[in-house]
C-alpha cells in the first residue's frame, strides 16, 4: 500500500497539514475508513452542488441569449425605420404633399422613434444591471452556503474561511454601490432594489452570526476576558492591584493575524450595514439609526461584563466596590483600544467611530444595565417600606449614597474621556447619556422622581435648624454683594443656608445626561426649596403684622429683614438664570413645549432684565412679595404720620396768620415730622437701599396726596401769612427727604405746584381763570387739572 501513495513532495501544503492533523499516531489509522466515508460524502455533496450551479448558469445563459435576440430584433427594426426615414427625407418632392410628409416625419414619427430608442436603451440597461446583480448575488449565496457547510468540517482551514468571508463582503459592497447608483439614477426600479435587498438581507443574516461566532471563538483562544480575580483580590476602592497582562497586547503570530482579519471583517460588515441603512433611510431622520454601537467592542465588553457580575452580586450592599471595579477595567484597557484596534476600524472605512469612546460607552452601558436590573429595584422599594414603619429611612441614606457614587463615577469617566481629546463629541445629550451611569433614569422617570423626593426631603430636614434659629434672621450675610452689582442687600444669614442647599441640588443636577431630566429634577427638588423659603418669609411678616400691626420698631425690622432676604435670593436666582447651564435648560424646555419665551405665564409682567427661565415663576413671586411688603411699610408709616397730622390738618385758622415767632414750622406738625424721621431711620437702617428707595418714594407720594386733599382742597382760605406758613412747613417736610435725593420737592408734585399757585400775584392768578390749560402749561403747572387750579385760586385771599 505504501508503494501506491504519491511522494510527499507532490502533495500540497494544505493536504500535508490535513494528514498530519488526522494521523498523528498509529492509533489514528483505525479511523481511516470513517474519515474516507466522510470525505466521499462531502465530495458527493460538492459534485451535486457543482451540477446545480452548472444547470443554473446554463439557464441564465439561455435567458440572456433569448433576451439578446429580442433586443437585436428591436434594434434591427429601428435601423430599418431610420433608413426609411432617411430615404423619405432625401426623395421628398417640392410639391405640397412632400412638405406635409416631411413635417409629419419631423414632428411626430421622429420624436416617437427617439422615445422608442430611449425605452429600448433603458430596457437594455435594466437587463444588464439585473443580470449583473443576479450573478453577484448568486456568488454571495454560494459563498455563504459553502462557508456554512465547510464550517462543519473539522479539517477546514480557518484562513480559507476568512478569505471566503472577505470576498463575500467585498462583493456585497459592490452590490451596494450598484444599488446606490440605481436609487439615484433610476428611482423607478424600486422593485429590483427591493428584491436585491431581500436576498442580501438573507445572506447577511447568515454571514454576520458566523463572523461573530468566529470572533468569539478567537477571543476565547486569546484568553479574553482577562481574569478578574487579581483585580478583586485587593480593595477595589484603593485602585491598586497586581498588574494584569492585556491579552490584546500579548497575542502573536497566526492568532493575531486571524483576530485582526476577523476584526476587520466585522467592521467591514458594520460599515456595509451603515451604508445600506443610509440608502434605505434617505429622506428621513437617520442619524440615530446610523450610529449603532461598534460590534467588535460589544464582543469585548459582553464577556468581561458577565465575568464582573459574578463579583457584583457579592457587593450589593457595598456598591462603591462595583463602581471601582468597572472604572479600573475601563481605565486599564482603554489604551489598547486606541493603539491596536482603532487602525483596523479606520482601515475598514468605518467613519465616525472612536474605539476609545466606544469601549468607555459600552462599559458604562453594561454598568447602567446591571444597576437598572439588580440594584435600583431593591433600593427603590425600601423607602416605601420605611415610610410605613415610620422610622428614619436607612434606605434613603443608601439611595443618596448610591447617587453620590454614580456622580463621582461619571466625573471619573468624563476625566478619562477628556484625556483622549474627544470631549467635543459628547456635548449633545445623545452621546452624553452613553457615558453616564445616570442614564438609568432615562427609561425610569419614576426613579428620577423618587430621587428628587428623597433629595428634597433630606435638604428640608437639614434646613430646619437654620430656619428655626432666630440669630440667622438678624445676623447679616458676610459679603452679600453680587458680582454683577455693588448693592448691599443686608441679607440675613439664613439666605446663605438656603442658597447653599439649592446650589448643591443644582450641582447634582448637572450630572444628569439630558436637558429634559435636568429640568424635571430642578422642578421637583430645587423649586420647592425656593417655595419653602418664600413661605418662611411670608409667615414671619404675617406674624409681625398680626402682633403689632407693624407699629413697633422690632416688627418693622423683622419685615425689613424678610424683604432683604427675598431681594437677595431673587437677585441670586436672576444671576444664575443668565448662566449657560440654565439657558440651555430653558431653551430645551421651550422647544419641547413648542412655545416662545414670551408666552410663559402671560398674566405676569416679565421681570426686568430677565425674559424667562427655569426659576421664572419663583423670581416673580419673590419680587411680588418684596414689593407688596415694602408698600405695606410705607402705608404703615403714612398711616401713623396722618394720625400725627390730624390736628395740623383740622386747624384752618392757621392759614390766616404767620408762624409763631421763633418757629420755622407749625407746632402741630413738629410731632408728625419727628415720628416720620424716627420710623424712616429704623427702616433705612434695616432695609436694603433698593427697596428703601421704593418705600420713601411711596411715602412721599402718600404725604403729597394727603396734604393736597387735606389742606389745599379743603376750602380753606389762604392769606399772605398762611401762604408763608405753608411754605415754611413744606420746606421742613422736604428737608426730611433731602437726605435721599437732591430735589425732594419733585416727589411732592401736587403740593409743590399748589404752593406755587398760592405764591403768585393776584393779577396773574386772575389770568389763570381765563387761560385754562394753556396758561397752566406756560406757568409750569403739569400735575394739576383745571378744576384743581380754580379751587386753589379761589382759596387765595389778598389783603391790600
Amino acid at each position: 500500500m505504501e508503494s501506491a501513495l504519491p511522494p510527499a513532495s507532490d502533495l500540497s501544503p494544505s493536504i500535508v497539514s490535513f494528514l498530519n492533523e488526522k494521523f498523528r499516531t498509529n492509533d489514528n489509522l483505525n479511523g481511516a475508513p470513517t474519515l474516507l466515508s466522510e470525505l466521499q460524502t462531502q465530495c458527493g455533496d460538492l459534485d451535486r452542488t457543482l451540477i446545480d450551479l452548472n444547470r443554473s448558469l446554463g439557464s441564465s445563459h439561455l435567458a440572456y441569449a433569448s433576451f439578446s435576440d429580442r433586443v437585436h430584433g428591436v434594434l434591427g427594426d429601428i435601423n430599418a425605420q431610420l433608413t426609411g426615414l432617411g430615404s423619405s427625407t432625401r426623395s421628398r418632392s417640392s410639391d405640397g404633399e412632400g412638405k406635409e410628409r416631411a413635417e409629419q416625419i419631423l414632428g411626430e414619427e421622429l420624436p416617437a422613434l427617439a422615445k422608442e430608442v430611449a425605452r429600448v436603451e433603458s430596457v437594455r440597461t435594466y437587463a444588464e444591471t439585473a443580470l449583473k446583480l443576479q450573478t453577484m448575488i448568486g456568488d454571495i449565496e454560494d459563498a455563504v452556503s459553502s462557508t456554512m457547510k465547510k464550517n462543519s468540517w473539522k479539517h477546514l482551514s480557518k484562513q480559507n474561511s476568512e478569505e471566503m468571508r472577505l470576498v463575500a463582503i467585498k462583493t456585497l459592497k459592490l452590490i451596494e454601490d450598484i444599488l446606490t447608483s440605481v436609487t439615484k439614477t433610476h428611482p423607478q426600479w424600486a422593485h429590483l432594489v427591493s428584491a436585491v435587498d431581500h436576498r442580501v438581507d438573507r445572506a447577511l443574516a447568515i454571514l454576520r452570526p458566523h463572523a461573530i461566532a468566529d470572533h468569539r471563538a478567537l477571543l476565547t483562544s486569546l484568553g479574553w476576558p482577562p481574569p478578574l480575580a487579581i483585580l478583586t483580590s485587593s480593595t477595589p476602592d484603593t485602585g491598586r492591584s497586581t498588574e494584569v497582562l492585556n491579552p490584546l497586547f500579548t497575542m502573536q503570530g497566526d492568532l493575531k493575524d486571524q483576530y485582526c482579519e476577523n476584526f476587520f471583517a466585522l467592521c467591514s460588515l458594520q460599515e456595509l450595514q451603515r451604508r445600506r441603512k443610509s440608502r434605505q433611510l434617505e429622506g428621513y431622520s437617520r442619524e440615530l439609526a446610523l450610529h449603532q454601537p461598534l460590534w467588535v467592542i460589544e464582543e469585548l465588553v459582553n464577556p468581561i461584563s458577565l465575568a464582573s457580575q459574578r463579583h457584583f452580586t457579592k457587593w450589593v450592599d457595598k456598591p462603591e466596590f462595583i463602581f471601582a471595579l468597572v472604572y479600573k477595567i475601563t481605565r486599564d484597557y482603554v489604551d489598547s483600544m486606541d493603539e491596536l484596534l482603532q487602525p483596523l476600524v479606520d482601515e475598514a472605512m468605518l467613519t465616525g467611530y472612536s474605539c476609545r469612546e466606544e469601549w468607555i460607552s459600552a462599559m458604562v452601558s453594561s454598568l447602567s444595565t446591571y444597576l437598572a436590573k439588580e440594584i435600583f429595584p431593591k433600593y427603590a422599594g425600601q423607602p416605601d417600606e420605611d415610610s410605613v414603619t415610620g422610622t428614619q429611612s436607612q434606605a434613603r441614606i443608601s439611595w443618596l449614597h448610591l447617587v453620590d457614587l454614580m456622580i463621582s463615577f461619571d466625573k471619573q469617566i468624563k476625566s478619562l474621556i477628556e484625556h483622549s481629546g474627544i470631549l467635543l463629541s459628547l456635548q449633545d445629550d445623545g452621546n452624553f447619556s452613553k457615558v453616564s451611569s445616570l442614564s438609568v433614569f432615562c427609561d425610569r422617570p419614576d426613579w428620577l422622581d423618587l430621587w428628587a423626593e428623597i433629595e428634597l426631603s433630606d435638604i428640608l430636614e437639614k434646613l430646619k435648624p437654620d430656619t428655626s434659629d432666630e440669630r440667622n434672621w438678624t445676623m447679616k450675610v458676610q459679603g452679600a454683594v453680587l458680582f454683577s452689582a455693588t448693592e448691599d442687600y443686608k441679607a440675613p444669614a439664613v439666605c446663605s443656608a438656603y442658597l447653599r442647599c439649592l446650589s448643591s441640588v443644582v450641582d447634582r443636577c448637572r450630572s444628569l445626561p439630558s436637558i429634559s431630566m435636568r429640568s424635571r429634577f430642578l422642578r421637583l427638588a430645587a423649586v420647592p426649596i425656593i417655595q419653602k423659603f418664600l413661605d418662611c418669609l411670608l409667615i414671619r411678616c404675617q406674624e409681625a403684622e398680626g402682633l403689632t400691626a407693624l407699629t413697633d420698631d422690632d416688627a418693622l425690622v423683622k419685615v425689613a429683614n424678610s424683604i432683604n432676604a427675598a431681594h437677595y435670593f431673587e437677585s441670586v436666582l436672576k444671576e444664575w438664570c443668565e448662566d449657560v447651564f440654565f439657558l440651555e435648560i430653558w431653551s430645551g424646555q421651550s422647544d419641547q413645549l413648542g412655545i416662545s419665551v414670551g408666552d410663559q405665564n402671560g398674566n405676569v409682567e416679565p421681570v426686568e432684565g430677565l425674559e424667562s427661565g427655569i426659576f421664572y415663576e419663583e423670581i416673580v413671586k419673590l419680587e411680588e412679595f418684596r414689593i407688596e411688603w415694602a408698600e405695606k411699610l410705607s402705608v404703615v408709616i403714612l398711616r401713623g404720620f396722618d394720625a400725627q397730622c390730624r390736628d395740623y390738618m383740622k386747624n384752618r385758622r392757621q392759614w390766616r396768620e404767620k408762624s409763631e415767632d421763633g418757629w420755622t414750622v407749625s407746632k402741630f406738625l413738629v410731632g408728625a415730622l419727628d415720628y416720620l424721621q424716627g420710623k424712616m431711620s429704623v427702616v433705612e437702617n434695616g432695609l436694603n437701599g433698593i427697596d428703601f428707595v421704593g418705600v420713601w418714594r411711596s411715602l412721599a407720594a402718600g404725604i403729597d396726596r394727603s396734604f393736597f386733599n387735606g389742606i389745599l382742597m379743603s376750602n380753606v382760605k389762604f392769606y399772605d401769612g398762611g401762604v408763608e406758613r405753608f411754605g415754611s412747613d413744606l420746606e421742613v417736610l422736604f428737608g426730611a427727604f433731602g437726605a435721599w435725593c437732591l430735589r425732594p420737592e419733585g416727589f411732592f408734585p401736587r403740593v409743590s405746584e399748589g404752593l406755587k399757585l398760592l405764591k403768585m400775584e393776584e393779577e396773574k392768578l386772575q389770568n389763570s381763570l381765563a387761560g385754562g390749560e394753556k396758561w397752566m402749561k406756560e406757568n409750569g403747572i403739569r400735575h394739576l387739572n383745571v378744576p384743581d387750579v380754580e379751587k386753589i385760586v379761589k382759596s387765595r385771599v389778598f389783603t391790600s
